[in-house]
Formats: structure tokens, C-alpha cells, sequence
């Protein structure tokens, strides 16, 4: 009886483990998704006022934006502010 608990608990954590792999990835991919979407969406806009717009002021924006934005998101995303390494039901 005592082996089978073992095994179980076992497979449980096996289990766990591996619905924790497949949720990372599936983030990973999601996040993919929303850049590429985010990034055609930006070069969209960014093409239709180079062709389109004769202001120079409106052209200076619709390039600098985008950098601006990106260029925060990557000083965020570069910034380790916490290592959160815990497991459900530690204490801090």
C-alpha cells in the first residue's frame, strides 16, 4: 500500500511538472503573437503617414514613437527587479 502512495505522489508531481512546462510555452508563444501583431500593426500606421503625409512634424512622431515604446519595454523587460522562485505554499 505504502508503494503505491509513493507511486502516485510520483506521477502527481510528474504531472504538475509537466502542465507547468506546456503553460511557459504556451506563454512564450502567446507573447509571440501579440509582438508580431503589435509590430504589423505599428509598421501600418508608419507606412501609410510616410506615403501619405507631406508634414514633417507627423512623419518625426510616427518613427520616434514606436522607438520610444520599444525602447522602454526593453528597459523593462531587462530590469530584474524580483526573483520570485517560489512554490505554492511557501512562506516569504
Amino acid at each position: 500500500m505504502f508503494v503505491l502512495v509513493l507511486v502516485w505522489r510520483y506521477g502527481a508531481r510528474k504531472a504538475r511538472r509537466a502542465a507547468e512546462t506546456a503553460r511557459a510555452g504556451a506563454r512564450a508563444v502567446s507573447l509571440a503573437g501579440r509582438v508580431l501583431l503589435m509590430a504589423a500593426g505599428m509598421v501600418g500606421v508608419q507606412w501609410l503617414l510616410v506615403t501619405h503625409a507631406s508634414d514633417v512634424t507627423l512623419r518625426v512622431v510616427a518613427l520616434a514613437l514606436p522607438d520610444l515604446i520599444a525602447a522602454h519595454v526593453l528597459t523593462r523587460a531587462l530590469t530584474v527587479t524580483d526573483l520570485s522562485t517560489r512554490r505554492r505554499g511557501d512562506r516569504r
